[in-house]
């Protein structure tokens, strides 16, 4: 008798483990399609289509940029651009900061670095685009002002399924894939110390940071801003200072990596010999995941902003993403590339960042990095569910009942706890995929209606030459659609 049911259980765990296999190839699949044709080409011709309308605005006005995101709210008490842009930052600027470009340099080489930075550079006008319409679609709540693009689409395209769809793929990317992995992220740097047992001490960091963040949670949005606020400069200035030392320590090194950088971005061989794991792929993906620009999860943050004219708080993401990729991202690349260090698919995440600050910082180096990984990945977790708070209300087109977030609330600190003990790769493949998703839906949302944020843009500019301080009115471009905010 045990021994049939000993066979029956042995049976029915290689039928859930070919199933499970099953499902990770078929979302490897789904990956490796998305990114090797259908993304690129849409993020690439969006990208170069908004660059050249809004003439290079995100080269062109980084002055503005800088004015705009220290600029306070005319009472003092609504979210100001500054606050907005640590959240947005908050959600680019995280674990894939430091494991996913470590990835993408082991299995993508040196020249994924330079598509990391192509894909920022040319993302950048798609964000300016993106994060304006949000501000000009914006809705006015009991806490101030909300939007996105799911409130865009739903105004503008009068399509309410299709707002909804963008709703569901936000919050399954963020409130799920996204952070299933931050928290996965979080834990693996921990395997570098003697204590780190792979069966239990996931579990148990996992959690910790599942019950931090519902602490957090349980504040409301309010105490979400405010931690941001403050943990964003310092993690990201701690962070890069320390990649300057590495750096300037090496710093015979910089022009060979240079070279390498540039020789392997154009190595057509490699890249055509094997797209799907070429330094194109993974140098986009990596990127697209850590600057998120065209993705449609920014605007969700900017809609929150208090400004005086939509195209300010649309230039204040363009710095986010200049931010995370050209600043951040390289800071990690860079302290690899130039530590002597040579990276491997078996070093593939934090273990070659940590070996890369060991070889040159000693034991201070896996430490630093363990403290910025909680940091990066904390705010990241925060700044994910901030997201999806505001797709929650839009679902339900009000805010949900105490009850309905309590219990969203415990799901979410629980799928951060499930995230920390599964496997990198399929988490990796559910976070691209459905990402991607979002993407598919907001790039072709805001090449119909870029054409506001494009007249809001030349209103703007026409202000600033006047010496005027740039005022918005919905009229000036002649918007067809009623708005809470602008009349």
């Amino acid at each position: 008798m045990n021994e049939t049911i000993e066979a029956i259980e042995t049976a029915e765990a290689d039928i859930f483990e070919k199933v499970m296999n099953g499902v990770s190839t078929a979302i490897s699949a789904t990956s490796n399609a998305l990114y090797s044709y259908i993304l690129i080409i849409l993020l690439v011709a969006a990208g170069l289509y908004f660059t050249i309308r809004t003439k290079f605005a995100p080269f062109r006005l980084f002055g503005a940029q800088i004015k705009a995101v220290m600029e306070k709210p005319s009472d003092g008490k609504s979210v100001s651009s500054f606050q907005a842009l640590m959240v947005s930052t908050a959600s680019r600027v995280g674990t894939g900061n430091i494991v996913g470009v470590s990835t993408a340099l082991c299995l993508g080489g040196f020249g994924s670095v330079f598509w990391m930075w192509m894909i920022a550079i040319i993302g950048s006008a798609s964000a300016f685009i993106e994060s304006t319409l949000a501000q000009i679609y914006k809705r006015r709540g009991p806490e101030g002002s909300y939007g996105g693009p799911a409130y865009y689409i739903e105004t503008a395209l009068k399509c309410r399924p299709l707002a909804v769809m963008f709703s569901v793929f936000l919050i399954l990317t963020y409130g799920f894939g996204f952070n299933m992995l931050a928290s996965y992220n979080l834990q693996s740097t921990f395997s570098a110390y003697s204590f780190y047992d792979p069966t239990i001490t996931p579990w148990i960091i996992g959690l910790i940071v599942a019950a931090a963040v519902f602490y957090c949670l349980v504040g409301g949005g309010s105490r979400v801003i405010k931690a941001t606020s403050f943990l964003v400069p310092v993690m990201g200035v701690a962070y890069i200072l320390v990649s300057l030392i590495i750096i300037i320590l090496n710093i015979t090194s910089l022009p060979a990596v240079f070279a390498r950088i540039f020789t392997e971005a154009f190595d057509l061989q490699a890249i055509f010999g094997g797209f799907g794991g070429s330094c194109v792929m993974y140098g986009i993906k990596r990127g697209l995941f850590s600057n998120e620009a065209g993705v449609g999860s920014a605007p969700n943050a900017s809609a929150s902003a208090e400004v005086s004219h939509p195209a300010k708080q649309g230039l204040v993401q363009v710095l986010s993403v200049f931010i995370d990729t050209i600043l951040v991202c390289s800071a990690t690349a860079f302290m690899c590339m130039c530590s002597g260090v040579e990276p491997s698919e078996k070093l593939s995440g934090a273990p070659y960042v940590q070996a890369a600050l060991s070889e040159n910082l000693g034991s201070f180096g896996p430490i630093f990095i363990t403290v910025a990984m909680i940091l990066f990945a904390f705010t990241t977790l925060l700044g994910n569910l901030f997201y999806v708070d505001k797709c929650l209300i839009h679902i339900n087109k009000k805010q949900p009942s105490k009850k309905f977030m309590l219990g969203y609330r415990i799901v979410a600190s629980l799928v951060i706890l499930v995230g920390a003990g599964m496997s990198a790769g399929l988490l990796w493949d559910i976070a691209d995929v459905l990402m991607g998703g979002m993407t598919l839906i907001n790039i072709p949302v805001i090449i119909i209606l870029g054409k506001y944020s494009l007249r809001a843009l030349n209103d703007y500019e026409k202000q600033r030459k006047e010496g005027k301080e740039p005022v918005f009115h919905a009229k000036d471009i002649e918007l067809p659609d009623e708005v809470d905010y602008w009349q």
